[in-house]
């Protein structure tokens, strides 16, 4: 098959024709390995790595009975001591506390009513 070589911009371009592009599965976007060997230039499609799937039932399958589960690891960069703080004095309490539980009840169903 031939092709021409087209200016592109400040490159160059080989155009494919559409029949050859679909057998290898290119599109707009996909990458290509190029090499060249002396006077020959190859183009090959990149395979597309797929993300690995997993279902919850194969995972807990794979737990053995007995098994000693792995050992917790802590991801935090820094050490948070928790806070001692007393909020007592400015939280709601009683009736004003059951107001603000009716107003995020009515906020709720008022949003539900707009995505229907």
């Amino acid at each position: 098959m031939r092709a021409k070589v087209a200016k592109w911009g400040n490159s160059l371009a080989v155009r494919l024709p559409k029949p050859l592009a679909k057998d290898l599965g290119l599109a707009p976007g996909r990458e290509v390995e190029l090499r060249q060997d002396g006077s020959r230039l190859t183009v090959e499609t990149q395979t597309k790595r797929e993300m690995p799937s997993y279902r919850l039932e194969d995972l807990l399958a794979q737990i053995k009975p007995g098994q000693n589960s792995p050992p917790l690891e802590d991801w935090s960069a820094v050490e948070v001591p928790w806070p001692d703080d007393d909020w007592s004095d400015v939280a709601p309490r009683g009736q004003e506390w059951e107001a603000m539980k009716r107003k995020a009840k009515v906020k709720k169903r008022a949003k539900r009513k707009r995505r229907a």
